[in-house]
């Protein structure tokens, strides 16, 4: 008894539901980044579609470089599947290994219409994103110069203000300015001075003199007699351990740094 045999494939006509990418300039490179901007904010847009390269509108039958806009599509995740071209184009696009396809598109289809839709949409998403990213920089931007002018103020009044001290500093006491200080007295032995710039002693220093202790390196400290039990500047210290010069010693003096070295220096006034 005989058998009827299945056939094993079957031929016939259909329509494959594929985007069309007309093409409206040869210049590959700016067609890139067109598409780059369009889309690459939105990588899922094309969710592997298919699309055929319509080169009609193209000026002209001369070659153009197709491989930039396969490589492109590629990248936002579709799929070039052929081309749609007039006879004076269609020998050198077969070059790139696309098959000749023809088109039976129809302006405003449901298709096309699909299509434009998803790229206003994409457009419309891009460009919010792209405003929303530029106004966060904006507002960092502005932020930023806020806090630095803030702190340059701060910093010019720092330095501007001058504390004034006319009684003895005793014993257990600790004065702290944020610019200069001046003292009209003795700063007795176990006294400390600490300021952010200089300091000024018009009577004998016994006590602990530092200045610049937020690392300005250019502060200094004067006393009409110098017998310091430490001096310091931007953090470079000596102590009492280590006898100070004989002409400084007692004497009206400076201290200054170079190099990270407390310069001691007697000051003669006439």
């Amino acid at each position: 008894m005989s058998q009827k045999k299945t056939p094993r494939f079957e031929l016939r006509s259909g329509n494959v539901d594929a985007l069309l990418l007309a093409l409206q300039t040869a210049d590959m490179a700016a067609l890139r980044d067109d598409l780059l901007s369009r889309f690459e904010a939105t990588p899922d847009f094309f969710s592997n579609d298919v699309i055929a390269l319509d080169l009609r509108a193209l000026e002209g039958d001369g070659a153009v470089a197709l491989g930039t806009v396969i490589d492109t599509l590629a990248t936002l995740k579709a799929r070039a599947i052929g081309v749609v071209a007039r006879p004076g184009q269609r020998e050198w696009a077969e070059r790139f290994g696309l098959p000749l396809l023809d088109s039976q598109s129809r302006r405003g289809s449901a298709t096309d219409r699909t299509a434009e839709a998803k790229a206003a949409a994409a457009a419309e998403q891009a460009a919010e994103q792209a405003a929303a990213e530029q106004a966060a920089r904006e507002d960092a931007a502005r932020a930023a110069a806020a806090a630095a002018t803030d702190a340059a103020v701060a910093a010019a009044i720092r330095q501007t203000q001058t504390l004034l001290i006319d009684k003895p500093v005793r014993s257990g006491q600790q004065i702290y300015a944020q610019g200069d200080v001046v003292i009209l007295d003795v700063v007795s032995y176990g006294a400390e001075i600490i300021a952010e710039g200089n300091i000024h002693i018009y009577a004998p220093l016994r006590g602990r003199a530092l200045a610049g202790v937020k690392g300005n390196t250019g502060a200094r400290i004067f006393s009409t007699c110098m017998e310091p039990e430490l001096i310091s500047i931007a953090g470079i210290y000596r102590t009492a351990e280590q006898t100070l010069p004989a002409d400084v010693l007692g004497k009206t003096a400076q201290v200054r740094l170079a190099d990270e070295k407390l310069i001691l220096e007697a000051l003669r006034l006439k």
